[in-house]
């Protein structure tokens, strides 16, 4: 039996669940020998959420490439390396992975151009945001069991997927409503595992993005080596394998800057826990502090790579070209439900509300589950024939 840290998140001590439920004649009967953080892990894989990220906007859209990552192979990348860093530092697994592969399951179609576009067309319906979404879809949209709405999942796992980022002081409608069902302590710091899964998400991306972005033909190598640690570690992979052409040393490049990030940021937290104290997981969340992070020069590294991605990569006039057309969808679908609801399919328009703001939201609801895929059938389908550009 895996040893944890006196801080890590114990599921013996879980807050508990929204519901109580039963497994036959006796509540809260486990169905097989699994933990809570266990059982949150699985039914977030068993989700219809989770299975719709595999054709869900990375960074290229609705790619035409099997090679390119979508959400999906995002979050098991984001799972793989929170649960290395987790495991290395005695926190736990089940709950970091859980928070890992859940983190994105509130995107909407074509990513953050989708989100863009539900942000506008709720404006005066308290607006979108994707993690709201996502406690939301968790809670309310899916609904599998005979007796509730949504997973009902353990209060960590929901309280690390509010707040996985820090505490929240100004929540949105979406997350405000999660809250006031299920109080998640808003205001106070997550577990290490949610801080933990936050980071992991930082590196997955930061890497896993050049190395699309370089397989795309958008980013070369050259541009890369502009940014210090970037040609730091090129230059180590150089040395390690000297008479390899350079093509073949770009994963060698990727997985290196990888390993570089989850070791400052294994040494660094260690060093914080150390210094602050604590001894129990409620410690963390009244530290004042994240616990888990970076050193200062890795955290500067880090920054400096992300100003270069979004100039290079995010901003390039071919991701923004396929990002207008996308918001075009979103929009457009937006304003053709709302202006004839028959239109949605029938089990979403007999649940439709009359009054807002609850019926543009539940549109709304309806279109961020979109894939990228069904969103453009749907268009199609509702407004009409659309030119797509490079990058669809």
């Amino acid at each position: 039996m895996t040893r944890h840290a006196p801080w890590a998140s114990d599921p013996e001590r879980s807050r508990g669940r929204l519901h109580e439920e039963q497994s036959g004649s006796a509540p809260d009967v486990p169905r097989g020998p699994r933990d809570a953080f266990q059982r949150d892990r699985d039914r977030i894989v068993h989700s219809i959420s989770f299975r719709r990220l595999r054709h869900k906007t990375q960074v290229f859209l609705a790619p035409d490439g099997d090679h390119f990552r979508v959400r999906l192979t995002h979050s098991l990348e984001v799972a793989q390396i929170g649960r290395t860093i987790a495991r290395t530092l005695g926190l736990n697994e089940d709950l970091t992975e859980a928070l890992c592969l859940a983190h994105d399951i509130g995107h909407p179609p074509f990513g953050h151009a989708g989100e863009d576009a539900l942000k506008a067309a709720l404006k005066e319906a308290g607006g979108f945001d994707h993690n709201g979404h996502t406690l939301r879809t968790l809670t309310e949209i899916e609904r599998v069991y005979p007796r509730f709405h949504g997973l009902n999942l353990s209060w960590e796992t929901l309280e690390g997927l509010a707040k996985h980022n820090g505490p929240v002081r100004h929540p949105g409608w979406a997350l405000a409503e999660a809250n006031r069902a299920f109080d998640l302590d808003l205001a106070a710091w997550p577990s290490l595992e949610a801080q933990v899964a936050a980071i992991a998400d930082d590196i997955a991306y930061d890497n896993h993005d050049i190395d699309d972005g370089l397989r795309a033909g958008l980013l070369t190598l050259d541009q890369l080596l502009e940014v210090p640690l970037v040609r730091r570690e090129w230059e180590a992979a150089c040395a390690r394998f000297p008479d390899v052409p350079a093509k073949r040393l770009e994963r060698e490049l990727v997985r290196s800057q990888i390993g570089a990030m989850a070791n400052d940021l294994i040494a660094q937290t260690r060093r914080r826990i150390a210094e602050s104290g604590v001894a129990s997981a409620e410690d963390v969340r009244v530290a004042g502090r994240p616990l888990v992070g970076f050193s200062d020069a890795m955290r500067a590294e880090e920054r400096d790579l992300k100003r270069f991605m979004y100039a290079n990569l995010y901003h390039h006039p071919r991701q923004l070209a396929a990002a207008e057309a996308a918001h075009g969808i979103v929009a457009g679908l937006f304003a053709a439900y709302r202006n004839d609801p028959r239109l949605l399919p029938e089990d979403w328009r007999e649940r439709l509300p009359v009054a807002e703001p609850h019926r543009s939201r539940h549109i709304a609801d309806f279109i961020a589950g979109m894939t990228d895929r069904y969103a453009v059938t749907s268009y199609r389908q509702a407004v009409g024939p659309i030119d797509l550009p490079e990058g669809f």
